[in-house]
């Protein structure tokens, strides 16, 4: 038998939860545990500390998934590491991919996120306006340091080169053992890619009305509404009911399950291959199909912040917010 391949796991600024579409194969993962070794997986799931990754042989990692986005000088640094340790690395979820949601945050100003979270919240109470420091002397004696804090998320392909990509917040675990075997085969896309079944949420969507039985196509948008002024109607096209949704133009590895419990598609899983600024491809799509100006002053209503909406996912990756 072929020697197994050696997998590392490294969590940036993120939940976690991308790492948990890893546990959630369930059976599956028993079997994938025969093919390879997982050689690190930090902060989450083992006892390890970085200096284990720093002392490994360059290369010795034969795949590293990196998920979270980076916002701390920490990252910046874990991520050239494991950069250095592996062979191939995937950007594993949408934090690492594309920013996340956390990437909205590079639309305020730092010290306006820290007053936000540490002093001018009903629950806070810290009248002296403290803050965390990068580096601190406790007693005279004790330097304590914490990671500094940068101005902008970043994506991890604005770190380090990125091999693949797998969209999903997190990614849906079926998906998960797709790309797993697709590792283990060798039957990978060219580098740079998404690894992706390449089909739209839209074409996953059991509500598409290209799909129905009397032929109906797409209709214009001739409202704009808001999952808060009711519910949808569970048959028809979200869309179509004036519910803005990205199925469109987002890939539909997870299966549409947001639609699938009557929630519009959101744009998680990242863009259509093909398109690099989702943002704007999402701006496009729902610009195109709006019936007239009353319906956009509708949506400028509705959505006050429209960089916050349509890259909710995407904002670190987008060419305009880069430009700004």
């Amino acid at each position: 038998m072929a020697d197994k391949v050696k997998v590392g796991f490294l969590l940036l600024g993120g939940c976690a939860g991308c790492e948990m579409a890893v546990v959630d194969l369930s059976e599956k993962l028993v079997d994938v545990l025969q093919h390879i070794e997982v050689v690190f997986w930090a902060p989450t799931a083992a006892d390890v500390k970085y200096t284990d990754l720093e002392s490994m042989e360059d290369g010795f990692i034969d795949v590293a998934f990196i998920d979270g986005m980076v916002r701390l000088d920490e990252h910046i640094h874990m991520a050239n590491v494991m950069r250095k340790k592996a062979k191939t690395v995937i950007a594993f979820g949408v934090c690492a991919a594309l920013g996340g949601t956390a990437g909205m945050g590079s639309l305020h100003d730092k010290n306006d996120l820290f007053e936000k979270a540490f002093k001018n919240t009903p629950t806070t109470d810290n009248p002296d306006g403290v803050f965390p420091q990068p580096q601190c002397l406790v007693d005279g004696k004790y330097d304590l340091t914490l990671p500094a804090y940068e101005d902008k998320v970043r994506t991890l392909n604005q770190i380090i080169d990125v091999d693949y990509y797998i969209g999903g917040c997190p990614p849906h675990h079926d998906h998960v053992a797709a790309a797993v075997t697709a590792l283990l085969t060798g039957n990978m896309p060219p580098k740079g890619s998404w690894i992706t079944n390449g089909k739209a949420v839209c074409d996953v969507c059991e509500r598409n009305p290209a799909g129905k039985e009397n032929g109906q196509g797409r209709a214009m948008v001739n409202q704009i509404l808001r999952t808060i002024e009711g519910e949808p109607d569970k048959e028809i096209c979200l869309l179509q009911q004036g519910y803005l949704c990205f199925g469109p133009i987002t890939q539909g590895d997870c299966g549409g399950l947001c639609l699938k419990v009557n929630i519009p598609c959101r744009g998680c899983g990242g863009p259509i291959p093909g398109n690099h600024d989702y943002g704007a491809q999402a701006l496009s799509t729902i610009g195109s199909i709006i019936k007239n100006e009353e319906i956009t002053h509708q949506l400028m209503e509705k959505y006050p912040n429209l960089a916050k909406f349509f890259y909710r996912y995407a904002l670190p990756s987008g060419t305009l917010p880069r430009r700004m």
